[in-house]
């Protein structure tokens, strides 16, 4: 079955921070309006300043034209009220990985939305499944997980629930191909493919440094050099948030009951010290005068 009947012309986004402005700008740039909510109007200015931020790399990287980048930024809007989602066709919900907190707002969404809309979540590694239960429409819920960051990576993760139908499933399959993202279908386990294999690793290196094996610049050189990644896992961390990191294994720990997904025990203070990371610039690196430095 195609999804080619199914017409997207109006995306709603749920949360304006990093990854929701990503999605937002691959959209808008791809051609469909865009509609981002967020909880308030400080919230929608943040966002607005990091869209720029975000339109201003790609001009610098000449990924897309300064006259791309204007005809993109006016179909973006945004506000704060949830009945502004009644015209979108499909809306992304990209809200902190805390599934409590998207079922609840699942449960406020539905009664807003045209019965044609398909809902689907940004989650990184919550169970499709119950969250499509949260909803009025288990058939038109899907996972879509987009990379970050969003405009520069081509992967988008599609999970289908237990009750997504076929129709939901085909289009926004081909809906991903049309925003120049390549998708993967994913089966409905705990952290799908890409953060069931990443973080582990991720942790992994966290315990190598826990337990004095090296120091943060020793394993993350170790690793882009010895392994040739971009970045070493401990800098993949900060740029994730480390309370990201911990959600996601919490989540493989609890979800597949396998000792091997437990989280480090350093991951989990520095999460209580609220040191997240990039974003709050004090992680494994102290960002706070620009240049990283390693603070073990």
């Amino acid at each position: 079955m195609s999804g080619k009947s199914v017409t997207f012309k109006k995306i709603g986004v749920i949360g304006g921070g990093r990854m929701g402005c990503g999605i937002a700008n691959v959209f808008a740039v791809a051609g469909y309006d865009v509609f981002i909510l967020d909880t308030s109007k400080a919230r929608l200015a943040a966002a607005d300043k990091y869209l720029k931020e975000i339109f201003a790399r790609q001009i610098a990287k000449k990924r897309i034209k300064p006259a791309d980048r204007t005809k993109a930024a006016k179909r973006i809007k945004s506000g704060t009220n949830i009945k502004q989602m009644k015209t979108c066709d499909l809306v992304i919900e990209a809200v902190t990985e805390d599934e409590k907190l998207k079922c609840n707002l699942f449960k406020r969404l539905c009664p807003h939305l045209k019965s044609s809309a398909i809902i689907a979540s940004n989650t990184s590694s919550i169970s499709i499944t119950r969250l499509a239960a949260a909803t009025d429409r288990p058939g038109k819920f899907i996972g879509m997980h987009f990379m970050n960051p969003a405009p520069v990576m081509k992967l988008v993760e599609l999970i289908r629930g237990i009750a997504t139908d076929e129709e939901t499933y085909h289009a926004v399959w081909d809906l991903t191909l049309k925003i120049r993202k390549t998708p993967v279908m994913t089966e409905d386990f705990p952290a799908f493919i890409v953060n069931r294999i990443l973080l582990p690793m991720v942790n992994e290196a966290i315990y190598t440094l826990y337990e004095g094996v090296g120091s943060v610049e020793a394993i993350d050189t170790a690793i882009k050099l010895g392994a040739n990644h971009p970045l070493g896992p401990l800098e993949l961390a900060d740029y994730i948030g480390l309370d990201i990191c911990l959600a996601i294994m919490n989540v493989l720990y609890e979800g597949l009951a396998d000792n091997k997904y437990r989280p480090c025990p350093l991951l989990v203070k520095y999460v209580e010290a609220g040191w997240l990371g990039r974003k709050t610039k004090r992680g494994f690196y102290d960002y706070s005068s620009g240049k990283p430095v390693a603070t073990r």
